[in-house]
């Protein structure tokens, strides 16, 4: 089973303006809501490449209610915990000659929410896999992933890393199956501007001296890096496409790669299938449908090098 947890879920609440202005009151075009936060897109990507698993994390109030029904409706098996105060938070994205994010802070979740969260992975077994995406919400510490991996420390599960900084360096000593910065990420890790493919071998060493096994990096229009945990490296260059959407790429490729791995249990057709996902997604106005996936994966043209 594979398990993805999401801190602080959100619905995105997007608007398409033709201008956008200061002086008026602005008018969309149109309006659409989608469910956010990255353990649930590798969730939905996930389900949609018929891999079973399970969304877990905290949602609260009507908004949260609202979430869950979103994600039944397509049949994506939840087990959040529910807070008792507040409401999952509402991201607004406008979409005009320009894109202006403003994301919400979300709920507050405290000490007794994060036990409740700790004795819910008791579930958690041999062989299953355990995605750790996105910031800590309104949690104050940096040390929530570390803690769930302490939580489970003994077992032998696959632990996916898909976060920054801190947060990301304090799992490192738990040895997780696969962390994915991307080379921003990658680079702010070690103080460094990162471009070069032998800049990106470096850093992807350091990381798993460290501890990490397998260290995936997105890298924008330049596609992505592997170094797997036999310190072979992979490299692809994306599918070619018009780009639509950002949101949820990143989370897209963690999903394919998880997916190819349970597949086939080889990393060049991990990220094969990641990089597919997260392409696919790119070129859909939301997360990929498993049909766009599959026509890329079947053209042949997305190659490792």
């Amino acid at each position: 089973m594979i398990y993805t947890i999401t801190i602080n879920p959100a619905l995105d609440y997007v608007l398409d303006v033709e201008s956008l202005q200061t002086k008026d009151i602005n008018k969309a075009q149109s309006d659409r809501i989608y469910y956010g936060g990255k353990g649930i897109n590798v969730s939905v990507i996930l389900s949609r490449l018929k891999v079973d698993n399970t969304a877990l994390g905290f949602l609260a109030g009507f908004t949260g209610r609202h979430l869950e029904e979103m994600l039944k409706a397509e049949k994506i098996r939840t087990d959040f915990l529910y807070l008792d105060r507040g409401d999952t938070r509402i991201n607004v994205k406008i979409r005009a000659q320009y894109e202006l994010d403003i994301n919400a802070p979300g709920p507050e979740i405290n000490e007794k929410d994060i036990k409740s969260l700790l004795k819910k992975l008791g579930r958690v077994r041999d062989g299953d896999f355990i995605v750790l995406a996105g910031s800590a919400g309104t949690i104050k510490s940096d040390d929530i992933y570390e803690r769930i991996l302490e939580h489970l420390d003994g077992r032998d599960i696959k632990a996916v890393i898909d976060t920054t900084g801190n947060m990301l360096l304090r799992t490192l000593k738990y040895k997780p199956f696969l962390i994915k910065p991307n080379h921003h990420e990658l680079g702010a890790l070690f103080g460094v501007e990162l471009d070069a493919d032998d800049e990106m071998e470096k850093y992807a060493k350091e990381l798993q001296k460290m501890g990490a096994s397998n260290v995936l990096v997105s890298r924008g229009e330049k596609g992505a890096f592997l170094m797997d945990k036999n310190a072979n490296t992979y490299r692809i260059d994306n599918f070619p496409g018009t780009v639509l959407n950002t949101t949820g790429c990143g989370d897209s490729m963690v999903a394919g790669f998880i997916a190819g791995y349970i597949e086939r249990g080889d990393f060049a057709y991990a990220l094969k299938l990641g990089t597919a996902c997260a392409n696919a997604t790119a070129f859909s106005p939301s997360l990929a449908r498993a049909d766009e996936i599959k026509n890329i994966v079947n053209s042949n043209i997305l190659t490792i090098r």
